[in-house]
């Protein structure tokens, strides 16, 4: 006979992917405590572009990836940045990372990928059915060009995941008929590719009312306050807070985004995870944006917010995860984002945001049970938290109750 389910669980963590972990289990009558640091998407669930793509959710080390940092590294208006610095770990991790930049690695991690993406619109699916009040848009994503050179990059990526066994259903267009569905898009933009079958939802706004839905089922949230350490002491596994208060119960779930290593490590979490920090601003637009449009080339996503507002978002800058907002970087996302778009308001910007993406070194995030009887782990998502966070909630929920790993988790295991 297997050991008895666990009845209290604990989440360190309360953005997207915790949350997440936190609905499928109540599913199973479980209760829960939520502890986060600052509280309900105070992370990097907040202001991201908010996609649930998975056709575009594909492991960030590639080729052209790696062909594009070296080249713009050290640039700090480029949308890849690594500031000079001492700081060892982070050249550790980005070492690591360069190490699996190729076909071959891209090939394999893609493979893990696809069962994952495979279910992620129905986890979507099982959080709506549930609670009415999430709302999330179904609307193909396009992808857009100044010429068409610059999307063979994109069209070998959507070749590659068709042949992983993942469908991705795409059109090419021109300039002109992309204007017809998007008004905004400027005449210096000439070509396209049009990604059905996603969604995008306001993340922020999505994220704090999954919240609050937990909590009304009848969690507990625990805020702020920042967790010291989580040990295994006899029966139980005990949260110690930084107030020096604890609290016991039969599991817990780090989902600690970029702080993952302080807490993890201990654990036998080995892959190193850094802070890919992203930033974003919303925009007022003269006209409603009928989809999200990508910019491959200078790396920029943009997401209607509202009938007539627009957030930009973009860049990967690896820095400490509390690291203050740079105002440089917003003014070199803007000036990317300028030149390929028309109707917009720029002098009024607002709600100016950076957020700090949990980036594994492998590009796979972390799900699954860590060395210690009872820790599990849900991170290590990097840009794909939001597609794949109630995916990971469902599952690594199935494993916590029922004690049998779910197939589509074994690649990801945390302690590889």
């Amino acid at each position: 006979m297997g050991a008895a389910a666990p009845r209290r669980v604990a989440i360190i963590g309360a953005g997207m992917v915790g949350l997440s972990v936190a609905w499928f289990l109540q599913e199973y009558g479980v209760e829960v405590t939520i502890w986060d640091r600052k509280g309900v998407a105070a992370g990097s669930s907040w202001g991201n572009a908010g996609w649930v793509s998975p056709g575009l959710t594909t492991p960030l080390p590639e080729a052209s990836v790696l062909r594009y940092g070296l080249k713009s590294l050290l640039r700090s208006d480029a949308p890849l940045y690594v500031p000079p610095t001492l700081d060892l770990s982070l050249a550790r991790f980005l070492v690591k990372f360069a190490r699996r930049c190729n076909e071959r690695e891209w090939k394999r991690a893609m493979n893990a990928y696809v069962p994952l993406n495979n279910i992620a619109l129905d986890a979507y699916d099982a959080l709506n059915l549930a609670e009415e009040t999430l709302e999330i848009t179904s609307a193909p994503i396009v992808a857009a060009f100044q010429w068409r050179e610059q999307a063979k990059d994109l069209l070998k990526e959507i070749e590659m995941i068709n042949r992983a066994g993942q469908p991705v259903k795409s059109e090419m267009l021109s300039g002109a008929e992309l204007r017809e569905s998007l008004p905004q898009l400027a005449t210096t933009v000439n070509f396209g590719i049009r990604i059905d079958g996603q969604r995008y939802i306001d993340p922020g706004a999505f994220t704090t009312r999954l919240g609050a839905a937990v909590i009304g089922r009848g969690a507990t949230l625990v805020t702020p306050n920042e967790v010291d350490s989580v040990r295994r002491e006899k029966s139980a596994v005990n949260v110690y807070g930084s107030d020096g208060a604890s609290s016991s119960f039969d599991a817990v779930v780090l989902a600690v985004g970029a702080w993952m290593n302080r807490l993890g490590g201990p654990l036998g979490v080995k892959m190193p995870v850094a802070a890919g920090r992203g930033y974003s601003f919303l925009v007022p637009s003269a006209e409603t944006v009928a989809f999200p449009i990508y910019f491959p080339a200078v790396r920029v996503a943009c997401t209607p917010m509202g009938p007539k507002s627009l957030r930009i978002a973009g860049t990967m800058e690896f820095r400490k995860p509390d690291y203050r907002l740079d105002t440089a970087r917003l003014a070199s996302l803007m000036r990317s984002a300028l030149p390929l778009l028309d109707g917009l308001d720029w002098g009024q910007r607002r709600d100016d945001w950076v957020g700090a993406r949990p980036v594994s070194a492998d590009g796979m995030p972390l799900i699954g049970a860590s060395k210690v009887p009872g820790i599990f782990i849900a991170g290590g998502h990097g840009m794909w938290g939001i597609t794949l966070g109630p995916a990971t909630g469902k599952l690594l929920a199935d494993q916590i109750v029922k004690g049998e790993i779910p197939d589509q988790l074994r690649p990801f295991d945390p302690t590889r």
